[in-house]
């Protein structure tokens, strides 16, 4: 069920019910008095979650909620409000008779909210699953995981209601182990814990860790990875975050760059122990790593251990000479971390928890043969770019330790750094997630969220369908989202905002804001202008202003019908992000009009208002480093990480714009088509077309469903269009797919135009070649094909394809000589 229904209503409630399909009652109020139950005996962190929640809705109701720890609930009712909450194990819950014995006990992170003889219960199958199923009842009334991540505050009404089925809703998750990395910390996170939220530490340390720990459990998620740049000390090396870990039941693992949970970058002393090479100096490696495993168990944290080795930082193995020989130091590697973890943990070695990342070269070494214990994990990632390299084939799918994916929200590298903004579309996150999911990574997911902010609904997406892979269809991207802007501003605000972000990131898709300068790095180059037409047929790059000025113009509309104690919330989720990312749009795109216009006054208007997008950059952050609560989040965003080109004002110099002289007439225009318009197609077996909300620069690409790997023979899926033009002649046919990967390279596109013969274009590229990096810095791959079309009128296309996981968004048809276009209208 969709955490979001039953509780965007807000009118929710625990104990005057109507029996009818649903339960409704009454949470609390400020006129009556509502108890929690809890066992005398239950650990800390159930202590904590009713407490937290607790304390939210009593800002709601004003008035205090009576916690009581009991080994027996009462027998007679005290009146008022009762909500139990505790596991399945706990004799007072056994004896209610929620959940069959064999249902409960083996289930990992179950949690079970019921109405019965008017009372709430909450319980759950361990202690992680009943904190779920708490936040999840907060969440159903209003509260926001994000209260004090990003201040989004519940309002102050008279009663609490929550609405049940009249069965309950009984969860546990489809993914088993579930958070986020903490990365690129050197412009957020990390200089606002150090300087304003722990300074006594001066550094991410447990405070910090804390609030992380509870948003994590808010957002049912159970692991962390680290913050492990130069800029931070180890997690190990600061006194209190494992602790913390284990006092929130968190999960600890580490990135693809640290096995055995160490963080090489500040603490491998090159000095005291020799190099990080294990044909030369295994012995102290073996050292280094052993010393980590007896410190988790010594400190009783649940681990999960990431294998193999790479370099000290994100670096391939040292000491190798070829990749063969890299395979069997691989091999030698793995088993030697396997045997110190079975004889150090006492344990069998199946039974830990263990992980191989096949990252950058790693993925290259496992597709050379190195072979992985089948207990252990594989974590297939993406390209960094948001598109998964690699996919668990029908035999890698009955490996014992399953599959997971380590995906990103948030990159530092090449072809070009996004550690600003967070714009990675929802309907990517879906379509990726889900075809990894359906292929079996359902073991392990882990989001690169940077510095959490500004990534807190893309982070919470990504979690809601890691927790219940069902939540979200192909349908259903805005509905999230729209449901997603009820909770946190009020269903009267939602539909405004959802449209507002929806197209927020189908504008980013078609090209990222740290993307606007068109410029690259390692190795970092100057900032071009950009590939936005500008002819007199269609001004691409007006529009494309255009397409901004409306969004903050929307924002500034919608933000005068939001709370006023939702205002800070709103500029943290909405306001800044949609702001910075017209704004750096528009310092380049009228840096570029200027450039290209002879008229002195003209230009001067332009670099003007280039000018003026730049200070307001500058302004916006400002105000939420230091207007906004105080300063409370004094640190946490930089405008300009890395200080790349892309973020200072823009110098063109002597670059011009190409004039194209070949004036076109209307009826000469492309035929733009959307790829979900087909007029006809044609699924195979139990695949079909079907359109993914939110996906494309069409905000509705197709692809075949279900998402399982296929490859056709003999007669292909197709979809079919119709065009008509008016002149014959030479016409080139664009037919731009997302980049997504295949695992033997061969996705492929054929295009038959009327009864021409099919023409076979391939879709994938390899490595991080010039080609790719193209690609995923606009979203796309083009094919084009050109033919003579010898009658006018109407014309039929049709598009086959090979294999699932070929992703269409847009087409158009022009004529040869017509000039370049760089977006498809949708």
């Amino acid at each position: 069920m969709n955490k979001f229904l039953c509780g965007v209503v807000l009118l929710i409630s625990v104990l005057s019910c109507q029996q009818k399909k649903t339960d409704s009652c009454t949470i609390a109020s400020s006129s009556s008095t509502t108890t929690i139950y809890v066992n005398r005996e239950c650990d800390s962190l159930l202590r904590w979650a009713i407490t937290d929640v607790a304390q939210s809705i009593e800002s709601i109701i004003g008035k205090k909620l009576i916690i009581k720890e009991v080994n027996e609930l009462p027998e007679t009712e005290t009146g008022g409000n009762s909500i139990i909450v505790g596991l399945y194990s706990d004799e007072f819950i056994k004896k209610e008779r929620l959940i069959e014995e064999r249902d409960g006990n083996t289930v990992w992170e179950q949690f079970l909210i019921k109405q019965k003889e008017g009372k709430l219960f909450i319980v759950g199958s361990d202690i992680r699953g009943t904190v779920y199923g708490i936040f999840d009842m907060a969440e159903r009334i209003g509260i926001s995981p994000w209260n004090w991540w990003a201040d989004v505050k519940p309002l102050p009404r008279d009663v609490v209601n929550l609405t049940l089925p009249s069965e309950g809703i009984l969860q546990s998750p489809s993914v088993k182990f579930r958070g986020i990395f903490l990365n690129d910390e050197d412009w957020g996170l990390q200089p606002w814990a150090a300087k304003t939220f722990e300074p006594e530490t001066g550094d991410i340390g447990p405070k910090t860790y804390e609030k992380i720990f509870q948003l994590l459990l808010r957002l049912k998620a159970n692991t962390i990875w680290p913050a492990m740049h130069h800029c931070t000390k180890p997690f190990f090396a600061a006194e209190g975050n494992k602790e913390m870990a284990e006092k929130y039941h968190i999960v600890l693992g580490s990135s693809h760059a640290e096995p055995m949970l160490r963080n090489n970058v500040r603490e491998w002393d090159k000095e005291k122990n020799g190099a990080f090479n294990y044909f030369s100096n295994s012995k102290n490696v073996q050292k280094y790593w052993q010393d980590r495993v007896k410190e988790t168990k010594n400190a009783g944290n649940e681990c999960l251990y990431s294998m193999g080795m790479r370099g000290i930082h994100d670096s391939k193995m040292e000491g190798a000479s070829s990749q063969e020989e890299m395979v069997e130091m691989m091999h030698t590697i793995i088993m030697d971390q396997r045997d110190m973890l079975a004889t150090t943990l006492e344990k069998s070695v199946e039974e830990i928890p263990q992980v191989l990342v096949p990252y950058k070269e790693v993925l290259d070494l496992y597709n050379a043969g190195m072979q992985v214990p089948e207990d252990i994990s594989l974590m297939w990632c993406d390209d960094n770019y948001g598109y998964i390299r690699r996919m668990s084939s029908g035999e890698e799918q009955k490996r014992s330790g399953g599959a997971g994916v380590y995906y990103h929200l948030s990159y530092w590298g090449r072809p070009h750094d996004y550690l600003w903004l967070s714009t990675t579309q929802p309907g990517l996150i879906w379509y990726e997630m889900t075809r990894a999911y359906q292929n079996g990574a359902q073991n392990i997911w882990i989001a690169n969220v940077g510095d959490i902010k500004p990534a807190e609904y893309n982070t919470e997406f990504f979690l809601d369908l890691a927790w219940d892979i069902n939540s979200i269809n192909s349908s259903g991207v805005k509905d999230h989202l729209r449901e997603y802007c009820a909770r946190d501003f009020g269903v009267e605000n939602a539909d405004s905002i959802a449209d507002v972000m929806q197209e927020y990131y189908r504008l980013a898709f078609l090209r990222k804001p740290e993307f606007m300068g068109w410029s690259q790095t390692e190795p970092t180059t100057k900032t071009h202008l950009s590939v936005f037409s500008i002819d007199a047929n269609d001004n691409e790059l007006q529009r494309r202003i255009d397409d901004y000025q409306q969004l903050v113009d929307k924002v500034d509309r919608v933000k005068q019908s939001v709370n006023a104690n939702l205002l800070d919330a709103f500029f943290q989720l909405v306001e800044y992000p949609v702001k910075g990312a017209a704004l750096i749009n528009h310092k380049f795109l009228y840096a570029q009009l200027a450039d290209c216009i002879a008229d002195k006054d003209e230009k001067a208007i332009y670099e003007s208002r280039s000018k003026d997008a730049y200070r307001k950059i500058e302004k916006l952050t400002n105000y939420y480093n230091k207007g906004m609560l105080s300063g409370k989040w004094d640190g946490m965003m930089n405008a300009a990480p890395r200080n790349l080109p892309v973020f200072e004002m823009p110098d063109f110099g002597a670059e011009t714009v190409a004039e194209d002289t070949v004036e076109y007439q209307l009826n000469n225009k492309p035929v733009f088509i959307q790829a979900k318009d087909y007029s006809n197609c044609s699924g195979r077996d139990e695949y079909s077309w079907q359109s993914i909300d939110g996906l494309g620069c069409s905000n509705d690409a197709i692809s075949l469903y279900p998402l399982s790997i296929h490859t056709f023979e003999g007669e292909l899926p197709f979809v079919e269009y119709e065009f008509e033009i008016d002149q014959p002649g030479v016409y080139e046919i664009e037919i731009r797919c997302l980049p997504t990967h295949s695992n033997n390279f061969k996705h492929e596109l054929s295009v038959q135009v009327d009864e021409n013969v099919p023409e076979v274009y391939p879709l994938n590229t390899k490595g991080r070649s010039n080609e790719w990096k193209t690609n995923v810095l606009r979203n796309f791959v083009s094919v084009k094909s050109k033919l003579e079309i010898k009658k006018a009128g109407k014309h039929q296309l049709k598009l086959l394809v090979n294999q699932t996981g070929i992703v269409i968004d847009q087409l158009a048809v022009k004529k040869e000589d017509y000039p370049a276009y760089y977006e498809i209208p949708n």
